[in-house]
């Protein structure tokens, strides 16, 4: 049976180590054989469990292991001819070999590399929890959802560019002055691609694997949390739950403190209209650094409470947006409500959708930001909108 994988990502500095790190310890206190591994290239899951870890899987306690994946190695892994080859070039260019070397690893490929540690345990299957703290952001992700594309370059485009250029590598040297690539850089993308493949797979199986956003109660760090779980449902990997993190206790009502409560009350009610029916787990801010065992379990209880934080807690994707032929389709559950009681609005990249007094918020995509609603119809308790582009820019109403 494949192990359960859970990752976390969110926004730097909202605590999702913490929270990775407390939910690995939970699991493991379940008698679960649990793995939690930092893909972040700035680790601090060695000071959260403290506990000394590498690049393997370190023994933290009874059935749980950490893990600190470096970058550098899995790029050698996976990468090390195209980089040879790609370095000399640069080199022959006039470019510092240091310098050289740092060009070689486009942007976001440090963490996918790391990422293709989850599908190293899956194969190896021995866990029955996988928890992954990913680095702050979601868009390595994305990087990982083009299976279709990634398959397509696998089986048309590299056999052929592999037999053009062993056809024209004669005359390169000479009349190039380029060295072109070898057999092995061949090799190492055709690997990669059909690593990504597999780890795509992987992350889209709703049966075992979710990803948990962390935030705070902070609206630029909700913001950022809301287009992150927009692309999350675009690309079909599903959110099974939401943890607010650092909430203020209701008992900091008066002095320097109120108006921070304040703030963060109006902040919780932003979390639910943009997440619901996805599960928010709220954990309230501690009085002390949230590092070491103590620590940890104390917020495993405050984020999870009796809840197993191994289940899938939510198995539906809350929304589908589908794009094709220059318009894009959003698809809502929205049960329990007539026609009539649904309105529809759309500002700049948001779309709200009303049903009586009740709000859910909508972040779009940047590139949709200029489409406007065309069309909507509400059956079988589902709410589907149609965008069109909109030419002239200007945003509009339209009921469903």
């Amino acid at each position: 049976m494949a192990p359960r994988t859970i990752l976390y990502t969110g926004k730097g500095g909202v605590g999702k180590t913490s929270v990775a790190a407390a939910t690995a310890r939970r699991c493991a206190s379940r008698g679960l054989r649990t793995v939690v591994l930092s893909t972040d290239p700035a680790h601090s899951l060695r000071d959260s469990l403290q506990t000394e870890l590498g690049g393997e899987p370190t023994r933290c306690g009874d059935n749980l292991w950490g893990q600190e994946v470096q970058a550098q190695e899995e790029m050698e892994r996976h990468w090390e001819a195209v980089q040879d080859w790609m370095g000399e070039l640069l080199v022959e260019r006039g470019v510092d070999r240091i310098a050289a070397d740092e060009l070689t690893v486009p942007p976001g490929m440090d963490e996918l590399f790391s990422l293709l540690q989850i599908k190293r345990h899956h194969e190896a299957a021995e866990y029955d929890v996988i928890v992954v703290d990913c680095a702050p952001t979601g868009e390595t992700l994305r990087l990982l959802s083009f299976p279709d594309v990634a398959g397509w370059w696998l089986e048309k485009v590299l056999p052929l560019e592999r037999r053009l250029i062993a056809a024209a590598r004669p005359f390169a040297r000479g009349m190039l002055d380029i060295p072109l690539p070898g057999d092995a850089v061949f090799d190492d993308v055709q690997r990669l691609v059909r690593n990504l493949v597999a780890m795509n797979g992987i992350l889209r199986d709703r049966r075992t694997t979710s990803i948990r956003l962390v935030m705070t109660p902070d609206r630029m760090v909700i913001k950022e949390s809301m287009r992150t779980f927009t692309y999350l449902n675009l690309y079909g990997y599903l959110t099974d739950a939401v943890v607010v993190n650092r909430v203020f206790p209701k008992d900091v009502a008066s002095g320097y403190f109120a108006g921070w409560l304040e703030v963060q009350t109006k902040q919780m009610e932003l979390v639910r209209s943009a997440f619901a029916p996805v599960p928010i787990l709220s954990v309230p801010y501690f009085q002390e650094e949230v590092i070491g065992s103590e620590m940890l379990d104390r917020l495993a209880d405050a984020t999870f409470g009796e809840v197993h934080p191994q289940a899938i807690l939510h198995d539906e994707l809350s929304q589908e947006l589908v794009t094709e032929n220059g318009s894009a389709t959003l698809r809502l559950s929205i049960p329990l409500v007539e026609k009539a009681d649904i309105s529809l609005k759309k500002i700049g990249p948001e779309v709200i959708v009303r049903v009586g007094g009740q709000k859910r918020t909508i972040i779009l995509p940047p590139a949709l930001a200029a489409y406007r609603p065309s069309a909507a119809r509400f059956e079988d308790d589902s709410l589907e909108v149609v965008f069109e582009r909109n030419h002239d820019g200007v945003s509009s109403d339209s009921p469903a």
